[in-house]
């Protein structure tokens, strides 16, 4: 008689812009175990939804930001384990609404340096489903060195910043964060610092 344990640490992590389930393998799973999950809304209890990239997968953790019919309706998600003819009991994660609780990841940015101007652009690494949101990001320039920043805020994720490097001699960098206006103005990190000597002679 072979009992299959249940996964545990069953979590729902909103992460990088997206939501994933992530859990660990129950106690003495065999190593070839596999798992299926499932999620709900609130708004739709006990329908638990079938995710179809998350059947019977070898993985411990199901993406499942574009499964998701609303963004604006909390979440949970459930995950079993299964290996031959066997199936662990389920077992269910916290409740998470990607609108109000998504953890963002700062921006990488794109410095195209010309002869008296920089451009600079922000990348996002967004899942396709929610590309429409309105992301932006705010971008600080400062020479190196300095606690002066110069600050461009606000700025849509498609908006490229131009600025002119004329007057400007010496080490300067570049950092930005990520900005989603939902219930909380959610905002990342700022990004690793990106620093350009400019105009420099020799």
């Amino acid at each position: 008689h072979v009992q299959l344990l249940p996964p545990q640490n069953v979590t729902l992590l909103s992460k990088d812009f997206a939501m994933i389930l992530t859990w660990d393998p129950g106690e003495g799973s065999p190593p070839d175990v596999k798992y299926t999950v499932r999620y709900e809304r609130q708004d739709r209890l006990n329908k638990w939804m079938k995710v179809p990239h998350c059947k019977n997968i070898p993985r411990t953790f199901c993406n499942l930001t574009c499964d998701l019919s609303s963004f604006f309706v909390q979440v949970r998600a459930r995950v079993k384990a299964v290996w031959g003819g066997f199936q662990s009991p389920w077992v269910q994660s916290q409740c998470k609404d990607y609108y109000s609780d998504v953890e963002l990841a700062p921006p990488v940015l794109i410095l195209n340096v010309q002869e008296n101007f920089i451009h600079v652009s922000a990348s996002f690494p967004l899942p396709t489903c929610v590309e429409n949101f309105t992301w932006k990001y705010d971008l600080y320039l400062w020479e190196a060195g300095s606690e002066d920043k110069k600050k461009y805020e606000g700025l849509f994720r498609k908006d490229t910043v131009t600025i002119s490097t004329i007057a400007l001699r010496g080490n300067y960098c570049f950092s930005a964060r990520a900005l989603f206006e939902n219930t909380n103005s959610t905002h990342s990190e700022f990004s690793q610092p990106m620093c350009v000597l400019l105009n420099h002679k020799g």
